[in-house]
């Protein structure tokens, strides 16, 4: 782990000790830093669950992933600084209402004096770190997330804009580690069930929103205001890559 490259891979100049703000301060640089993207697998490559193969995609060739990469590339930089790291296995919410499979999602539990609930894998979400405590609102800017408990699981809300609560996934507190979600990432990159393999998506946090290509529709949000463009080409496509996420194929 070079945790000096790592951390000039998410731009972060601040403290390195065990705690809740530089945990806090760590998750919001790599949320603004790396992309949540599919790109290796529309492009026939494959992704293993290994971490130093993930590390050297993420930092060395300034990459993004998907939730088995970017949370399994963190949780190690988390352990490198000293921090109690623990991987767990979620399943996230569909559409109808129903959860998908066991291992369909990576997240992190962070042990400081209090727990905590890290995630820079799951797209547009927190940008820093929950408190992992049930029924507490947590706000975030302009959004609010919470956890509800129930006796066989623990499940992440979004708010809203009407007021109502939507689930975003289910989790255990359950220690996984990353070789138990080898299936689930196989099944994602090569199943024509799993949305990974239905279009391409590369995006990021900005400070005031985000930047998202899903295909070849731009997408740029700032301040709730959105707006979005169709490439014209392949080669307009790859320019924005680059221009949005510093990222050369």
């Amino acid at each position: 782990m070079n945790v000096a490259a790592y951390f000039d891979r998410i731009s972060y100049a601040g403290s390195a000790k065990p705690t809740a703000e530089v945990l806090r301060g760590l998750h919001r640089a790599h949320m603004l830093a790396v992309p949540f993207e599919n790109l290796d697998i529309q492009l026939g490559g494959r992704i293993v669950c290994d971490e130093p193969a993930i590390l050297h995609k993420i930092v060395e060739q300034k990459r993004g992933g998907f939730c088995y990469e970017l949370n399994s590339a963190f949780a190690g930089l988390l352990r490198e600084l000293g921090f109690k790291v623990t991987m767990l296995s979620a399943r996230v919410a569909r559409q109808d209402g129903s959860y998908g499979p066991e291992f369909d999602h990576l997240t992190l539990k962070v042990d400081l004096d209090e727990p905590w609930l890290a995630d820079v894998g799951f797209g547009d979400s927190f940008l820093e770190p929950l408190r992992l405590k049930p029924d507490l609102e947590q706000a975030q800017g302009t959004r609010k997330f919470r956890l509800i408990e129930e006796p066989s699981c623990l499940h992440m809300e979004m708010a809203e804009n009407d007021g109502g609560w939507k689930r975003q996934y289910a989790f255990t507190l359950q220690p996984r580690e990353l070789r138990d979600f080898a299936g689930m990432c196989h099944y994602h990159q090569t199943s024509p069930e799993s949305s990974f393999t239905q279009k391409s998506i590369c995006t990021r946090a900005t400070p005031d929103g985000r930047i998202t290509l899903a295909d070849k529709n731009l997408i740029i949000t700032r301040n709730s205001k959105r707006e979005e463009s169709l490439l014209g080409s392949d080669e307009e496509w790859r320019g924005a890559l680059k221009k949005y996420f510093g990222i050369v194929l």
